[in-house]
């Protein structure tokens, strides 16, 4: 790969997470492993909390939006048969989380309760976010260009926040002016792009965004976003037209910033 000059015109710099920060393996094998293996667990120690029925309500309203699609599992409201009854709901949103994330669905009803469950694992340590090397020094450099720096993943907002608050790098959030989640759209529509640009207060061609994912990258290139495709060890592999299609770097360091004048 050879150097990309950022344009002129870029004033913030957008970043996906997985498979453009944090390699894909992390965000699989310790992120979504720890939801398979303690969803059921979570979900009977805080059943009674207002946050949790949140989470399962929004659930429940997720499932009856998707009775259309195959293989979903529903959610039976609130009953008053006892503990039988307590265990066959749980069970019931366990399978309908499993469900979802066996299609790798990225609703916002799944996303929050994820992201409550890695609150719990991150503030006791249990889990710490990993970044690829060039990250970290990428931003520090970006921001003392005077570049603002955002990210934008369908993880929720405090999902995010956890990550780059709890990391083998230590606490990093001060490295980042904003959070952007599903809430303000989906990754694949051009029309959150052109949110972010407005909530952020710039033109969509102040933002260069950085993801791993073409067709997130299609998206943002239709509001005039520009974009670099990220290559990075165990992502899914481009196509011959995908590689002439897009920019692409390997490392946050091939990004060359233009002298300021």
């Amino acid at each position: 790969m050879v150097a990309l000059a950022v344009p002129a015109e870029v004033t913030v710099i957008l970043l996906d997470i997985e498979g453009t920060t944090t390699p894909i393996a992390f965000v699989k094998d310790n992120l979504f492993s720890y939801i398979k293996e303690n969803v059921k667990e979570y979900l009977q120690t805080h059943w009674e909390e207002e946050e949790c029925q949140q989470d399962v309500n929004l659930l429940r309203k997720q499932a009856e939006e998707d009775s259309h699609l195959d293989g979903v599992v529903p959610i039976p409201a609130a009953s008053g048969n006892g503990s039988d009854g307590l265990q066959q709901m749980i069970q019931a949103v366990v399978d309908n989380v499993f469900w979802q994330m066996s299609l790798d669905r990225k609703t916002t009803a799944l996303k929050q309760l994820q992201g409550h469950m890695w609150r719990v694992a991150f503030t006791a340590g249990h889990i710490k976010a990993e970044f690829f090397e060039d990250v970290v020094p990428a931003v520090r450099k970006w921001r003392e260009a005077g570049l603002k720096v955002y990210i934008y993943s369908s993880g929720s907002v405090e999902a995010q926040q956890l990550l780059f608050g709890h990391s083998t790098e230590g606490n990093i959030l001060e490295l980042f002016d904003g959070h952007f989640d599903t809430k303000i759209g989906h990754k694949v529509e051009s029309e959150s792009y052109r949110k972010i640009a407005n909530s952020i207060g710039c033109s969509t061609n102040n933002i260069l965004f950085l993801t791993d994912v073409t067709v997130e990258a299609s998206a943002a290139e239709e509001a005039d976003v520009h974009v670099a495709v990220v290559v990075r060890p165990g992502n899914a592999g481009l196509t011959d037209d995908e590689k002439t299609s897009y920019s692409l770097i390997t490392s946050f360091s091939e990004l060359y910033l233009p002298a300021s004048t």
